[in-house]
């Protein structure tokens, strides 16, 4: 279905950061997309004027020149995995002035009690490269890449990769610190819905059904087109979707990915004439 809409829709737009884009369209008024840590407070009672990131879980090879995050090095943790490693942090790196918090989703959280002026990068951008580009910056930078190196050496033996290992699952060889802020900032009001995975568009709701009649939405999914998991990704969002377009309740229907953007309209601004062709190559990507 992704390769038939694509066929119909229009020279793609290049996007430079897609939570932006997409926050857009359920906060039209918004001024400035909120850090990823602002959206956290209320989860987990956090004082505010500290300063708050995701430390999201990878797998990270070691080479002779450099180090590079897995192609598919983003990894996720159960429950009890990431609450595991929140309290052994805890207990090592105790006094360090951090620690590790278990959110929804087993999404762990580094929580530092004086705020960081670092500039982080989303994991996504470094999967399937060398990190040594992607790192933190600024002021603050280094004692978040200092902090980043102690915790793979923590985790370099660690009982829960072990077990991970047993069960044939990759290790967590490192924690990406991203997404960071102060966690008194305030989150704008939005006019609209979000379902799936994304730890921001998370704090803004989570339908678990396509909500017909309920406007704009954002839903954000990890699965890979053609996959036996993108039939159900289809089949909940996609379908119904596209019968809102067809009968007018919806104005246009984006689909993003990497850096490039489709946008599917009503009427006779669909491109039927282009040649439908893999969905990777519609987004460059290999």
């Amino acid at each position: 279905m992704v390769e038939r809409l694509i066929a119909r829709a229009g020279d793609p737009s290049r996007v430079d950061d897609w939570r932006r884009e997409a926050f857009r369209v359920i906060a039209p008024g918004a001024q400035r997309l909120p850090s990823v840590a602002a959206t956290i407070v209320d989860a987990l009672g956090l004082d505010h004027g500290a300063w708050a990131c995701l430390a999201t879980p990878v797998h990270l090879m070691a080479g002779m020149r450099n180090v590079t995050m897995a192609a598919d090095g983003i990894l996720s943790l159960a429950q009890g995995e990431a609450a595991a490693l929140a309290e052994d942090f805890n207990r090592v790196f105790g006094g360090a002035g951090a620690r590790l918090s278990v959110g929804r989703g087993a999404l762990l959280y580094c929580l530092f009690e004086k705020r960081i002026d670092a500039v982080t990068r989303d994991p996504e951008e470094a999967a399937g490269n060398d990190v040594f580009g992607y790192q933190p910056t600024g002021p603050d930078g280094a004692r978040l890449r200092r902090l980043m190196s102690e915790m793979e050496m923590w985790l370099f033996d660690h009982p829960v990769n072990h077990a991970r290992s047993s069960q044939e699952r990759q290790p967590v060889t490192g924690l990406w610190l991203w997404g960071g802020g102060a966690t008194g900032e305030a989150l704008p009001p939005v006019d609209g819905w979000c379902a799936g995975q994304d730890p921001f568009f998370a704090a803004f709701g989570s339908e678990h059904e396509y909500p017909r009649g309920a406007g704009s939405g954002v839903v954000v999914c990890g699965e890979r087109p053609g996959s036996d998991e993108w039939l159900a990704v289809e089949r909940r969002w996609l379908v119904p979707a596209v019968a809102d377009l067809r009968w007018g309740r919806l104005q246009r229907l984006e689909l993003s990915a990497a850096d490039r953007r489709f946008s599917v309209g009503k009427g006779p601004n669909l491109r039927f004439w282009r040649r439908s062709r893999p969905w990777w190559e519609s987004y460059g990507m290999e």
